[in-house]
């Protein structure tokens, strides 16, 4: 039997505290969201200024990001490059550049959601927050 990683409060308190950090320095109006591998959501906070729909893309972002083991970005790619089939994929939402998996020793163990920003923004303000506990 294998052992996994799994986010603990202290991680997920960084992991927030290094995303907010980045998005004000920024002057970024954004929603972040933590999830645990299952796309279960850990933490959810829509900085001053957010746009209301911010706190419901952000999630989602996190959810695909976790669920698919990949950038939420990957999907965004593959509906852009004509499979646009691929929006029928069951619970599927986030399909928006801006959810980023949490990786430790090759196992997905949740994922970072951003939005409020431009995407690419929205996916540096998650890399940030991963990067706070060395990941």
């Amino acid at each position: 039997m294998k052992t996994k990683a799994v986010l603990e409060q202290a991680d997920i308190k960084l992991i927030a505290a290094a995303a907010e950090a980045e998005a004000l320095a920024n002057n970024w109006a954004v929603t972040i969201a933590i999830v645990d591998d299952g796309g279960h959501l850990l933490h959810l906070q829509r900085l001053d200024g957010a746009a209301a729909l911010s706190a419901h893309i952000a999630p989602a972002k996190a959810n695909t990001a976790a669920m698919g083991r990949r950038e939420s970005k990957t999907y965004e790619d593959i509906i852009n490059g004509g499979r646009t089939s691929f929006l029928s994929a069951p619970y599927v939402q986030g399909m928006l550049e801006g959810g980023v998996p949490i990786v430790k020793d090759g196992q997905c163990i949740g994922a970072v959601g951003v939005s409020g920003v431009k995407s690419t923004e929205d996916a540096q303000i998650a890399r940030a927050g991963i990067a706070a506990i060395g990941l």
